[in-house]
């Protein structure tokens, strides 16, 4: 969140240095999740529906990532609709990460194909939950860090726990599946292991994104005139972070890659194409790995 809601005691110049780093961070996230939302806006072999969830995700993040940097008054009504936007957005971005994980789980380990009828469903689902919790902050003024605890860190954790318990189930049943066409020497069943191993990593961007801000907040709970500089420091860090950490994971994968490359070595002039990695190589290589990586999300 705004490196304004945990300043708390600090003084003066810690506060100064939280909100340098939170605009800091904020811009990289913005700039990282504006250049997926990009993507999906000019390349049209993009819109497929896997990939309109990372856009609404990283839509969500560059959103929260622009009210996060606007502005840092300690007080008034700016202030206060500053702090509603970006709760919204951020509580936005983490569910759209479940819905992403129950996109692959219903494809991978439940075999259904009518994911993409469950559009309206996921929208309702994001942002009505999301209006729901913000709209219950704003009554909680009187045990602020209560409510917020229970509007923004209890769906957190919990979209953290959905997310992992998911992605170890669609992991295994994919290893099972290539172990099997390992062993019938079946090329066509075959996944592309490092997509597997990247899917594993998806939950640890939301934990490493808020694990400092949720021990940040039960320290307030414990001793409520007291903060730790390190402490918040790595909380405002961490959790302004959140948006790069999903357009790299989520975003740059080997569809996006190889749309950008695509326009490269059509529109780069030609005394500059040695420049470029071997065209044909790498097109084929991307090709080849996104045959058996992206097999689910062609499913959808």
């Amino acid at each position: 969140m705004a490196a304004a809601a945990v300043a708390g005691s600090l003084t003066a110049h810690d506060r100064r240095i939280l909100t340098a780093l939170n605009t800091g961070a904020s811009s990289l996230s913005f700039v990282g999740s504006g250049f997926i939302v990009l993507c999906y806006c000019l390349f049209k072999e993009l819109r497929k529906f896997s990939f309109k969830l990372v856009f609404f995700l990283a839509l969500s993040d560059m959103l929260c990532s622009f009210f996060s940097i606007v502005g840092d008054p300690s007080k008034g009504l700016f202030c206060s609709a500053q702090g509603y936007s970006t709760h919204f957005f951020c509580v936005a971005s983490f569910l759209w990460t479940t819905t992403i994980a129950f996109t692959l789980h219903r494809t991978v380990v439940q075999h259904k194909t009518d994911v993409e009828d469950l559009e309206a469903m996921f929208h309702l689902y994001v942002w009505g939950t999301s209006l729901v919790v913000t709209v219950v902050r704003s009554f909680g003024n009187d045990h602020r860090h209560l409510v917020h605890f229970i509007t923004f860190y209890a769906p957190l954790w919990g979209a953290i726990l959905y997310n992992g318990f998911t992605y170890f189930q669609v992991i295994r049943m994919l290893n099972n599946a290539t172990r099997v066409a390992v062993g019938m020497s079946d090329r066509a069943y075959q996944f592309d292991m490092k997509a597997l191993n990247r899917w594993g990593y998806y939950p640890l961007i939301l934990i490493g994104s808020w694990a400092f801000g949720t021990i940040n907040r039960i320290h307030d709970f414990i001793e409520p005139g007291h903060k730790i500089f390190w402490l918040t420091f790595l909380d405002v860090g961490t959790a302004a972070l959140m948006g790069l950490f999903n357009s790299i994971a989520y975003g740059l994968n080997s569809s996006v890659r190889r749309a950008i490359h695509e326009r490269l070595d059509l529109f780069w002039p030609d005394r500059f194409r040695k420049w470029l990695p071997s065209s044909s190589k790498v097109r084929n290589q991307q090709q080849e790995s996104e045959l058996v990586s992206l097999k689910v999300e062609d499913q959808q």
